[in-house]
């Protein structure tokens, strides 16, 4: 194992992608494999694939069918029952891939744990969003949300891959922000969940 800077370096970035697969389960996986195929993320063993021409390919199809496919009003809702499972197995995999100065058990730990957490947390709220959206406006302002989820994803994987400990600081706060939120409507409704 290297310095605890690197390490922390790691997390970041591991958990910064996790965060951004809850948003868009592919987006940040293209950006990883865009940004080790240059050279500029370094990968755990076993995890070379990523950078690799098919891996590359299939990463910018799966991006672009799912970024158009949200903008479709009933399918939008449906991809939301699919997104979960595969953003959490997405978030577990970015963060594993890019953890390259731990040993595999606590590689897959923190992968599970933290990147499996983080993207399990933003896909539940973004799960959470549309279907009050859907509701509110009659799915009328779902494209709406699409466009700031994906958005959002690119921005938090480019700050993941580019600013590690930034890309961690910006979903530290957010997700601080949504808990605060929700603590406020628990106390404002009289303590009830």
């Amino acid at each position: 194992m290297n310095d605890p800077w690197t390490l922390l370096v790691s997390v970041g970035l591991g958990v910064g992608l996790a965060a951004a697969c809850g948003l868009r389960v592919f987006l940040p996986l293209l950006a990883l494999s865009a940004a080790a195929r240059l050279g500029y993320v370094p990968l755990a063993p076993g995890f070379e694939w990523t950078a690799g021409t098919p891996a590359l390919l299939a990463f910018a199809t799966a991006t672009l069918l799912e970024i158009v496919a949200y903008y479709v009003p009933w399918l939008d809702n449906a991809l939301d029952a699919i997104a979960a499972p595969a953003a959490v197995a997405a978030g577990i995999l970015v963060s594993a891939s890019v953890l390259v100065d731990l040993p595999p058990l606590a590689r897959w730990t923190v992968a599970v744990i933290a990147g499996g957490g983080a993207s399990a947390a933003v896909q539940a709220t973004t799960t959470l969003l549309r279907l009050k959206s859907s509701a509110l406006t009659g799915g009328l302002g779902n494209p709406v949300l699409a466009t700031a989820e994906w958005m959002g994803a690119a921005i938090l994987a480019a700050l993941s891959i580019l600013l590690p400990l930034l890309g961690l600081a910006v979903l530290a706060a957010a997700l601080a922000l949504l808990a605060r939120r929700r603590k406020d409507r628990i106390a404002g409704a009289g303590g009830s969940p």
